[in-house]
């Protein structure tokens, strides 16, 4: 495989520990682990939700008490650590939201600075956190490819170094971490899916990896967990493309959607995802922002976690999988709620 940098065992693996960084086995070595406590999140079985959703067992991996509250803190911390290996002074980065705060973060515990582009969708109070954070931010009119195209256009000067979703393979390592916390909490005895929302694809990327290697190296007691990626109706090039059996997704026109995180009209990413979903037996799914709305009531009230939109389309996405018989009654089942509802309390009402 070429990542384990000693004979490690699986015991030796799942020992306790801090952080993502006692993944190290199966993690690239950097000069330093940057970390601000990310990784050993909660995996909260909601018997209720499995209950009204109709599959067997439900767990909820709850991302949102991550630093900076999203999952994206995993894949910054390690990506951060490559960037101070590569000499780098400066990450550069367009976001919707949470990965632009994650670069913030970390970039401040690192000594590296940030430049980060968000566009003027993004939810209140994440230009706010960056600037608190010592961050560069400039807001672009329009949503992310705006932001993105920014960017480019401002281009890099020397010591900078673009940090987007799959310019840094350092994110995907990090956020590779998710799985193994999984196997660990099931002890390799897989669960029958795992559920992601999906915009850029880092997420379903890393998964996918991190149960490869697993598999490679005999350390899944059964078969590898079928993956599930959930868009929104209103930006769903990747459902589009997998419902066409096409290998590539063309651009969604237009995409509207409360989810901003998985407001992603296109991703770098599309052979690796659809091909993620269908050797895994995955599917991907698209819900309305109604069902998305429904679902964070559901999570809040029968489960105690008040998920972001993102989050909460991944049960809503269930809900849907089981309805149409794709997820069966039996099935035990994996959400992940990636971020919380900190910086979405305005859409939600009474």
């Amino acid at each position: 495989m070429g990542l384990l940098r000693r004979n490690l065992t699986r015991a030796e693996f799942y020992e306790p520990g801090k952080g993502i960084w006692r993944f190290r086995g199966l993690l690239p070595a950097f000069s330093r682990e940057i970390s601000l406590g990310e990784g050993n999140t909660p995996m909260i079985e909601a018997p209720a939700l499995a209950a009204s959703a109709g599959c067997g067992r439900l767990f909820i991996k709850n991302e949102a008490m991550n630093p900076t509250g999203s999952f994206k803190a995993r894949g910054m911390a390690a990506a951060v650590s490559r960037l101070l290996d590569l000499g780098a002074a400066t990450g550069v980065i367009p976001s919707a939201g949470n990965a632009g705060l994650a670069l913030a973060a970390y970039g401040a515990a690192a000594g590296l600075a940030a430049r980060i582009y968000i566009p003027s969708v993004t939810p209140e109070g994440v230009e706010e956190e960056c600037l608190a954070y010592g961050a560069d931010v400039r807001t672009i009119e329009g949503i992310l490819p705006d932001a993105a195209g920014a960017m480019a256009e401002d281009g890099l000067a020397e010591g900078e170094f673009a940090i987007s979703t799959f310019r840094e393979p350092g994110r995907v390592e990090g956020k590779k971490t998710m799985a193994f916390e999984i196997e660990g909490d099931f002890d390799g005895r897989s669960p029958g899916w795992v559920i992601f929302p999906t915009g850029g694809g880092t997420g379903v990327v890393a998964i996918w990896k991190a149960y490869l290697e697993l598999r490679e190296l005999g350390w899944i007691r059964g078969e590898m967990p079928r993956i599930a990626a959930v868009q929104s109706e209103g930006c769903a090039p990747l459902v589009r493309a997998f419902e066409e059996g096409a290998e590539t997704a063309s651009p969604w026109i237009d995409p509207v959607t409360i989810a901003s995180g998985i407001r992603v009209p296109s991703s770098r990413a599309d052979r690796q995802v659809l091909r993620a979903l269908r050797e895994t037996g995955g599917t991907a799914v698209a819900v309305s922002d109604e069902e998305i709305l429904g679902a964070v009531r559901a999570m809040a009230r029968s489960a105690g976690i008040f998920p972001s939109p993102e989050g909460a389309a991944t049960l809503a996405g269930l809900i849907r999988l089981v309805g149409t018989g794709r997820i069966d009654a039996r099935d035990t089942v994996v959400i992940i709620n990636t971020a919380d509802w900190t910086r979405y309390r305005f859409l939600l009402g009474r």
